[in-house]
């Protein structure tokens, strides 16, 4: 019996010191947007909207991001134009592309969130990634550029602009080997948002950390 009471005081023990994340998602667009997380559902955001998240810690990560041009019954079944997930308001899967992602992984070892902004599936909404207090991280992430309005013509898409390895499905863009450089595409996200992931291996410049525990906020069109 006390093997399964010690047990039990660990396992608590455990639990409670688990870091708790809080992400404030707010909308800034003059125009709604319907927010999404896995792990975390969906929201409808108008101009004004927040959405207080708890997300909890998956393995391969989390990730949030915008949905736009959406219609949704009252079911919450729809479509939206750009970052649908399978036409559901509670987004159960990712996102389709192209989609503005904020990305975060949540009490890995040495104490600490890994959190980035990635283009690598394209952009579809101008977006920051913050601490919310200096006090706990002073991390900073922002991607404002007009991209739609200057993207490439063979990457165009209605309501955003396509990510390469989506139109040429080639290894030079997909990274499917496993290794792979900077491209003349990589380098027009880059140029725009110099701190946001523009290929899947652009870490040096684009993966940020912060102590577990750290709260966030996400903003569309900060």
């Amino acid at each position: 019996m006390s093997f399964f009471i010690s047990l039990a005081v660990v396992t608590c023990q455990l639990l409670l010191t688990q870091a708790v994340t809080i992400i404030d998602i707010r909308n800034n667009c003059p125009f709604t947007v319907w927010a999404a997380a896995v792990q975390g559902g969906g929201r409808r955001l108008d101009y004004g909207g927040n959405w207080r998240l708890q997300p909890t810690s998956a393995p391969n990560g989390n990730r949030i991001w915008g949905r736009t041009n959406c219609n949704f019954d009252t079911s919450g079944r729809g479509q939206c134009q750009t970052g649908d997930c399978n036409g559901l308001l509670e987004c159960q899967t990712y996102g389709t592309i192209p989609s503005t992602l904020a990305e975060f992984t949540l009490n890995q070892p040495n104490n600490l969130d890994f959190l980035d902004i990635s283009l690598v599936n394209g952009f579809n909404l101008p977006m920051e990634f913050s601490s919310a207090s200096a006090d706990e991280c002073s991390v900073r992430i922002s991607c404002t550029a007009d991209i739609i309005g200057q993207c490439p013509n063979e990457l165009r898409t209605p309501g955003g602009c396509n990510d390469p390895c989506t139109v040429f499905k080639t290894d030079e863009y997909c990274c499917t080997s496993g290794s792979c450089g900077t491209t003349n595409y990589s380098r027009f996200f880059k140029d725009r948002c110099s701190t946001s992931y523009s290929y899947p291996q652009d870490d040096l410049t684009s993966l940020f950390r912060c102590s577990s525990g750290t709260n966030y906020t996400v903003v569309f069109c900060p």
